[in-house]
């Protein structure tokens, strides 16, 4: 099969791109992509359980802990204990992880808004549809549920 009609290589190859881009931002602001995406998903006023992040981020629990910690030694996030359980942490932004979330909010929009000038709302429609449709049929397993365990 041919590279650049492989689904797969196509999201990839994008998916870096993007990737990319996002880190050679961040990097301008001393950060990486992955804390600016810690950022825009800790919420702006009442924080976010440490639990909740990692589904939030798709993201394991080690990974999360040492973002979580370099976030901290940068002061972008404080740990509180959270008042419904004692045995959980809210995640907080502190005052300079909110302006750094409004940055990292703002490189996110500029990509999407430049994006939209060149695509047009009917091809971004199908563009959702497919990716809703690719993972879904990820998320219930139905690419590999009848395979014969052979090479292909």
């Amino acid at each position: 099969m041919d590279k650049n009609k492989s689904i797969d290589h196509q999201l990839r190859a994008t998916w870096q791109a993007v990737a990319k881009m996002y880190n050679e931002q961040a990097a301008k602001h001393n950060s990486t992509m992955a804390t600016a995406f810690a950022l825009l998903n800790i919420d702006f006023t009442e924080g976010t359980p440490s639990t909740s992040l990692g589904p939030l981020m798709g993201m394991e629990p080690t990974s999360l802990s040492r973002l979580l910690k370099t976030m901290e030694d940068k002061g972008l996030i404080c740990r509180t204990k959270n008042p419904n359980d004692g045995r959980s942490v809210i995640i907080k932004l502190t005052d300079f992880g909110k302006e750094m979330r409004k940055v990292s909010k703002g490189h996110v929009y500029q990509f999407n808004n430049k994006i939209r000038e060149y695509i047009t709302e009917k091809e971004l429609d199908s563009f959702f549809k497919v990716t809703e449709t690719i993972n879904k049929l990820i998320t219930d397993k139905l690419i590999y549920n009848n395979i014969n365990n052979k090479a292909v």
